[in-house]
């Protein structure tokens, strides 16, 4: 068990040093993540108009009836 704990601390302190650059790489990756959903979202919405408007009809439903 102690090689283990001194395994998680070494583990801790490789990561703590790459912090800033395992962020930075996690926040690329999200914007591409988020930049690809919303083109994606953008062509289903051109290929199924009804349906995009039907979801638009509802989400302003929602907000019609959402109290602050």
């Amino acid at each position: 068990m102690p090689d283990r704990k001194r395994s998680d601390d070494t583990k801790d302190a490789i990561s703590a040093a790459h912090g800033v650059e395992n962020d930075a790489a996690r926040r690329r990756r999200r914007a591409q993540f988020l930049r690809e959903l919303h083109e994606a979202k953008e062509l289903r919405d051109r290929v199924q108009p009804r349906r995009a408007r039907a979801a638009r009809m509802r989400q302003a439903m929602r907000m019609r009836t959402f109290r602050w």
